[in-house]
């Protein structure tokens, strides 16, 4: 049993992990808090079983033929939580993750996101619901922009004040992410509410939409004519959740015309520059010297989008109207001189991969002005997915026998040691700031090649880096 700030907490213990599960770290975000900033949780008597998780926030189905939603299921999403190898000692690194899901969807209680792994290492690992899709991200009239960001701040906080009774040192927080997760480490990396509240970040696929109010609100009025019209405040979650996804999946995909670049996303929600919660994009906050004190992990895999490609059933778009949507200007060219025996949907597949995920992160990783790492996976288990977008998940987490690992890398024997790999960088990164390979610089791009035979070398996507290496990723709209 151990005492936090709102009362007292009973978990339990596996392979000498103690795990504590669905602890409030904020009020339930519905009701009279709907759509509101996350309040302090109330305090309780007793002792709380923190046995199991805390209900997913509302979300469409993550996967086809998955089960829906329903409020059914409890609304009392903002929880967290721990593992600890040492739930009486201190002083030990602490390990914060942010779950992705394109802004849409995603929960902590995912058996792939299952930290007694990762804590075996050494570290107090927490993970945490946030709010997504219309309840974190859309913009509503008369509520704060980013409520999934200030629902990560407010875990954060709750790090800080307690997580020195499960054995960590709050001076030492390592918060890391994946995809929209990674989106969401890089946005705290550029909110003053965030300053001071993580000492390193470890930013994995980091993507690079955002949106303007405009745009963001444009999304809602499309979202608010399919409900009927009534006020976002008025409607159920349900509700708001299957017009978001239709808008997502029916109006927006393949329509660059009216909805730009999203349409090959496609995505009906993002963070919002707003100039208050977020007051600039990430790349444009770190250049100005933003987390300067923070040191930072970023990387991407090298087949991203292929995941993407491979379940749309191998369709892709015209690539060189593509490219003259997405990408800057004489990108066909300069793609084709440099890989003139790839395919058309080879070339399509890289530059969706730049777009979303590898060039982001590229540029993240040249505009920070402080302590700087770089990977890229290049492990490729399987000829179908290659180095997609999510296999470092299962690996940096150690959940070898998990759905996602099996899909995504089939029976391959170099399976534990890529985990290893990661788990090991990772671990010694949140405990000393060194994940073992040389720091990163713009001048010579340094990468860690994470693959069978790991590598540092200098800046493997070269072409792509220097094609995109003016592009801001400015917000849509």
């Amino acid at each position: 049993m151990i005492k936090i700030g709102a009362g007292r907490v009973r978990g339990s213990e596996r392979d000498g992990i103690s795990v504590f599960k669905g602890i409030p770290f904020a009020k339930t975000p519905f009701g009279p808090l709907r759509f509101a900033a996350p309040a302090p949780p109330d305090p309780w008597d007793g002792v709380l079983d923190a046995g199991r998780f805390g209900p997913r926030p509302p979300q469409p189905p993550m996967m086809p033929g998955l089960p829906a939603w329903s409020p059914d299921q409890g609304l009392d999403c903002l929880t967290v939580n721990v593992w600890t190898p040492d739930p009486g000692g201190s002083g030990l690194p602490v390990m914060v993750w942010i779950y992705g899901g394109a802004y849409r969807s995603g929960c902590a209680d995912l058996p792939v996101y299952d930290g007694g792994t990762l804590a075996g290492h050494g570290a107090v690992v927490v993970t945490f619901n946030h709010r997504v899709g219309m309840e974190g991200y859309g913009h509503v009239p008369g509520a704060p922009d980013n409520r999934g960001l200030l629902d990560a701040v407010a875990a954060l906080r709750w790090v800080r004040e307690n997580v020195a009774a499960f054995g960590g040192d709050p001076g030492n927080v390592t918060v890391f992410g994946e995809s929209a997760g990674a989106g969401a480490v890089a946005c705290l990396m550029a909110m003053p509410l965030a300053d001071g509240l993580f000492r390193r970040a470890i930013a994995q696929s980091v993507p690079g939409m955002f949106f303007t109010p405009a745009h963001a609100a444009r999304v809602t009025e499309s979202i608010v004519r399919r409900t009927g019209g009534a006020s976002p405040y008025d409607t159920p979650a349900e509700v708001l959740v299957a017009a978001a996804e239709a808008l997502a999946t029916e109006e927006i995909p393949g329509r660059p015309r009216e909805w730009g670049p999203i349409a090959f996303a496609p995505l009906a929600f993002a963070p919002v520059v707003d100039g208050d919660v977020l007051p600039d994009t990430p790349w444009n906050a770190l250049a100005a010297g933003a987390s300067r004190d923070v040191e930072l992990i970023t990387g991407y895999n090298r087949d991203e989008y292929r995941m993407f490609h491979v379940m749309g059933g191998g369709r892709f778009d015209d690539v060189g109207r593509a490219m003259r949507i997405l990408a800057p200007a004489g990108a066909e060219r300069s793609y084709r001189e440099a890989y003139p025996e790839a395919s058309d949907e080879d070339l399509y597949v890289m530059v969706l991969s730049d777009w979303m995920f590898r060039m982001p992160s590229t540029l993240l990783a040249d505009a920070h002005t402080g302590t700087t790492f770089a990977y890229e996976l290049t492990w490729s288990p399987t000829p179908v997915f290659r180095a997609c977008h999510g296999l470092d998940v299962p690996l940096t987490f150690g959940a070898l026998d998990d759905e996602l690992a099996q899909m995504l890398a089939g029976e391959s024997p170099d399976l534990p040691k890529l985990s290893d790999q990661f788990r090991t960088a990772w671990t010694a990164f949140a405990a000393t700031g060194e994940p073992g390979w040389p720091r990163y610089d713009a001048g010579t791009a340094t990468t860690h090649l994470f693959d069978v035979e790991p590598a540092n070398v200098n800046d493997p996507e070269a072409p792509s880096r220097a094609l995109w290496s003016a592009t801001d990723f400015s917000p849509i709209g």
